[in-house]
């Protein structure tokens, strides 16, 4: 029989890792940590793990303190002769950094791919990377999870006349397709122009949007620069409501601002980023019960292909 895995969690999500525990259906193993004065910190598996199959569970935004504490989880958990060791990372950090866009720069993703795997981890979750080659980073197995499992339910709920799906930039054109085919609705593109990161310049929209309940998509809202320059795009190109989807709710310096400010009608995100700070148009969505499923499939080595809506 298989023995029985053990769920742990890092400090930078610890109210995900919570509730995943509870939909897995047992408690988290304890994990101890202790500072020194400089703020260098020693950390330990309170209770043993030999043999076991563990899921170490923590998302990896900055600082880059969360992405250090998750390697030495997977460091202690091999150390003390863990049998499986599975970082189950909801937001995958640093993924915006996947290739060579310009001359002299490093290719951070692949580094924090190898980082992983140095220090021991033999299975990696995760869900909604920016970019799907991600998963070809590793030479460990990847299960790499999609929102729209619990994004694609909730849009049907809401049951808006005239749905359109729209996505932010021609980058994410294929995942507005994928749900424009799930959901029956019709595709547009907004065309953006950037003069430098996280600030754009120019935003015109492919497509007939009058009259149309809007759906944005996109895997990350960070400034919500592009996200509310659209929205805005789209209400005066004649659009009647818009309100936008995106997995990951890294909502950095004023972003929530703009989005209270925006036309958007709200924007729904998860829990895959503790959120800042409440706001009347921002609702979250728990990914607990999707990482909880996949979690004990592959505990009991079963087929988790049901998972990938599309």
């Amino acid at each position: 029989m298989e023995p029985i895995a053990k769920l742990f969690a890092g400090t930078a999500t610890t109210s995900l890792a919570e509730a995943i525990a509870a939909e897995y259906g047992q408690g988290l193993g304890k994990v101890a940590m202790q500072p020194f004065s400089d703020g260098e910190y020693v950390l330990w598996f309170d209770e043993s793990v030999r043999g076991r199959r563990v899921f170490l569970i923590q998302s990896t935004m900055p600082s880059a303190e969360n992405l250090f504490e998750l390697l030495q989880m997977i460091d202690a958990a091999k150390r003390a002769s863990a049998r499986h060791i599975t970082a189950v990372i909801p937001y995958y950090g640093y993924a915006r950094q996947d290739r060579k866009d310009k001359p002299r720069v490093p290719i951070t993703s692949k580094l924090v791919a190898k980082l992983l795997e140095a220090a021991g981890a033999t299975r990696v979750m995760t869900m909604d990377l920016h970019a799907d080659q991600i998963q070809g980073f590793f030479e460990v197995p990847v299960d790499h999870l999609f929102s729209s499992s619990i994004f694609v339910p909730d849009i049907e709920s809401l049951q808006l006349e005239n749905l359109t799906i729209a996505s932010p930039d021609v980058g994410g054109s294929k995942r507005a397709s994928a749900y424009g085919n799930q959901l029956g609705a019709d595709v547009v593109i907004c065309y953006k122009q950037r003069k430098k990161a996280n600030v754009v310049d120019k935003m015109t929209v492919i497509g007939d949007v009058k009259d149309r309940n809007i759906i944005l998509l996109d895997d990350m809202v960070d400034t919500a620069g592009t996200l509310t320059k659209a929205a805005d795009m789209l209400i005066e190109e004649g659009a009647k409501s818009v309100r936008a989807y995106c997995t990951h709710g890294v909502l950095s310096g004023n972003a929530i601002e703009r989005i209270e400010a925006s036309a958007l009608d709200e924007l729904v995100i998860t829990d895959t980023i503790p959120l800042k700070r409440n706001s009347s148009k921002i609702r979250t969505l728990s990914v607990a019960p999707i990482f909880a499923s996949v979690m004990r499939k592959v505990q009991s080595n079963e087929s988790i292909s049901d998972h990938f809506l599309f």
